[in-house]
């Protein structure tokens, strides 16, 4: 299987097959999830940094690319971080963007399905003879992500905490609900006072950070019960 970093010799193959696999599975899916992928492969051919396995563009310019608006960028650029394709190397700050690497590893495993249609020697060149060995087996009992169909700011959200931390999302967000916003403020129920005491305290930061990550007009995070 392909390695992360598409560096090197055979790099230019490689960055092929990458393309091919993920063309071929957008092709498969639905037109919105096509548009998704559609939308990566633009950024990765167009402005990734393969020597330095990095993406550094900011949001308004991948908004020009994608003919589009800012917020479809952070809705966007949400998911893929949720279906772990696209990882934070660097946060953004004043002055500065982003900085994005890519997971070929994740891209290769949600794409396998569809090798065999590309063809034989596709298929068994990405499989390599030691693949048996890497991929990941499910954990009984692991948090499932959750989907990705919900289109508030807390549904994006939930997908960019759960590829953070799968193990806090399991403990403390996952139970969180929606149940409305007012202006910048988004109002979340906990299943008891001592859930709400604890998120509100210890994890008011984070939620608050992935909530403005996918929507920059979120100002505030309320607990309730």
């Amino acid at each position: 299987m392909l390695q992360q970093k598409l560096a090197g010799p055979g790099a230019a193959a490689r960055k092929y097959d990458l393309i091919t696999a993920l063309g071929a599975h957008a092709l498969s899916l639905g037109k919105h999830d096509q548009r998704l992928v559609l939308r990566l492969i633009t950024l990765l051919t167009a402005r990734y940094n393969w020597g330095r396995d990095e993406l550094s563009m900011g949001q308004r310019e991948i908004a020009r690319l994608w003919s589009c608006n800012e917020r479809t960028v952070k809705r966007e650029l949400a998911k893929l971080r949720a279906m772990g394709w696209l990882v934070v190397k660097r946060q953004g700050a004043r002055g500065r963007v982003a900085t994005y690497g890519m997971d070929t590893g994740a891209m290769l495993m949600a794409t396998k399905g569809i090798w065999p249609e590309v063809g034989p020697d596709f298929a068994l060149r990405l499989e390599g003879p030691t693949a048996e060995t890497v991929v990941p087996f499910p954990v009984k009992g692991a948090t499932p992500p959750p989907p990705l169909d919900e289109a508030s700011e807390w549904g994006l959200a939930r997908a960019v905490l759960f590829a953070e931390d799968q193990g806090r999302f399991g403990a403390w967000l996952q139970a969180l609900e929606r149940v409305g916003r007012a202006g910048g403020r988004v109002t979340l129920k906990a299943p008891s006072r001592f859930h709400a005491a604890y998120v509100q305290t210890h994890l008011e930061g984070v939620l608050l950070r992935a909530c403005q990550s996918v929507d920059g007009e979120v100002s505030a995070v309320e607990i309730v019960v």
